[in-house]
């Protein structure tokens, strides 16, 4: 476990679709190793190139759209910023002709049978998600590496000892909960608070701010689009898309143009319970059925559990009349919660199963409403341990080895669990609490560690071996 600073925008990152781990760190992984082929020399000298996926990767690599990541990655696209739509007839174009554009530049024959290979037995010891570039130069000579993606969308080298160019101290170091606290007592900070102090250690606060509002903004460009689109997921699963139909049934059919009208619609629409918890489940399905199709998504902290704070801002936003302010408050106290379990654990679910993903964005969730509603810095932290105490142990068995069953629908419960906490912790003086969040963090991380390894993203138990699929070739 590391214990490197860790900022709010390596917790929260915008990319691709479906998988943080599966997709977005493969494709970092090989946007890593075209650097080095460049810094090398060797780019324009490449002959062959050989992809090696291990473990968890190769396992569930093509549900999750492994092999689709890599392909982009090596072609130079960058998932932050490449066209969504061009996904498809780019890879459609590298199966059909055989040649791959290295780094866009380059056309290199790639015959996917022979060099993207998916050995599904082999594991590589330092993580179960695990990946291997060889290219044969040529002069006869290879460059070589092995990646490690470790979950959120952080990829580790092997060999390469772990480091930040933009290494910094921060004001208010924090590895676990009590530091936290310990600083917000000693300055009378809240946790939002702290946080933008350390991000200062980065980048000017004028600059942070930005940052955080562009998130936003991508949470809200997806949720809104996936509450407008309809059809079928791809992977062969044949699940329909849900968001769509219920966005129009709640709205009574009626069609709001633009994200701002849409939302002052749903307002309109009341307080009534079961309406407000159908738009959470709404916004969370929403998300994360545009993450099972390639779009554009935030990792918060990963893509599989991408929909639980959107969902949990967007009712903080629509239904309690947040602020902008709010939601850079949101975004940085969530964003704490998150690096703790990072530290103190994993968000890696080929680690540590869903509770890694799901439970860990319920946690961040929880806390980041709680204080936005107005509890205390206990309080906050008690919401947090009440969302991961209530994800214990959760396995991750997608069925077929795709985001969606049961994915898209524990992001909702995730987000209604985090509610739940958060209303639990108000209506609690902090006192009450006999577990605290790191000691639910250390028994996450205990579970993880004696958890089957058939139920950390592999596919080869729970439901994914319960439910008969016939799936074509992806």
């Amino acid at each position: 476990m590391s214990y490197e600073p860790i900022s709010v925008f390596d917790i929260f990152k915008i990319g691709v679709g479906p998988s943080s781990s599966h997709t977005l760190g493969p494709w970092r992984a090989a946007l890593a190793f075209l650097n080095q082929l460049d810094q090398e020399g060797g780019l324009m000298q490449v002959e062959d190139l050989v992809v090696d996926l291990y473990g968890s990767l190769a396992k569930t690599g093509k549900g999750h759209g492994t092999d689709v990541a890599v392909l982009m990655g090596l072609m130079g696209e960058d998932p932050v910023s490449c066209e969504i739509d061009s996904i498809t007839p780019k890879i459609a174009a590298v199966r059909n002709n055989g040649i791959l554009q290295l780094n866009g530049i380059k056309a290199l024959p790639f015959e996917l049978s022979r060099q993207l290979k998916f050995h599904m037995l082999e594991f590589l010891p330092a993580h179960p998600n695990a990946l291997s570039f060889h290219a044969l130069l040529k002069d006869g000579s290879n460059i070589s590496a092995t990646y490690y993606s470790i979950g959120g969308g952080f990829i580790l080298q092997e060999g390469v000892e772990a480091k930040r160019s933009d290494q910094v101290e921060l004001p208010f170091p924090i590895d676990k909960a009590d530091d936290l606290l310990h600083w917000c007592r000693k300055t009378g900070l809240s946790i939002h608070e702290i946080v933008a102090e350390n991000e200062t250690a980065w980048r000017p606060e004028k600059v942070t701010r930005e940052g955080v509002m562009q998130i936003w903004e991508v949470m809200k460009s997806c949720m809104y689009r996936g509450c407008h689109t309809e059809g079928v997921l791809p992977g062969g699963l044949q699940v329909k898309r849900r968001a769509a139909a219920l966005n129009k049934k709640l709205l009574r059919n009626r069609h709001y143009d633009g994200y701002e009208q849409w939302v002052e619609a749903i307002r309109a629409g009341g307080n009534d319970f079961k309406y407000i918890l159908d738009w959470v489940s709404c916004f969370a399905l929403a998300v994360n059925e545009e993450n099972a199709s390639f779009g554009r998504v935030v990792t918060a902290p990963t893509n599989g559990a991408a929909g639980v704070i959107p969902a949990v801002l967007q009712y903080y936003e629509v239904f309690c009349n947040g602020s902008k302010e709010s939601i850079y408050q949101f975004i940085l106290t969530a964003a704490e919660i998150g690096s703790i379990f990072k530290k103190g654990s994993t968000i890696s679910a080929a680690m540590g199963g869903c509770q890694a993903e799901i439970g860990v964005s319920s946690s961040m969730a929880a806390a980041a409403l709680t204080e936005c509603m107005g509890g205390t810095q206990r309080q906050a932290l008690m919401a947090a341990e009440i969302a991961m105490e209530h994800h214990l142990g959760l396995t991750c068995d997608p069925i077929g080895g795709l985001v969606q069953v049961p994915c898209i629908e524990r992001n909702t419960m995730g987000a209604i669990k985090a509610i739940t906490a958060s209303q639990l912790s108000l209506q609690s003086a902090p006192d009450f609490a006999k577990v605290s969040l790191d000691a639910v963090v250390k028994t996450m991380w205990e579970t993880a560690l004696d958890m089957n390894s058939k139920y950390k993203e592999t596919a080869d138990g729970g439901l994914a071996v319960n439910i008969p699929l016939s799936l074509p070739e992806c």
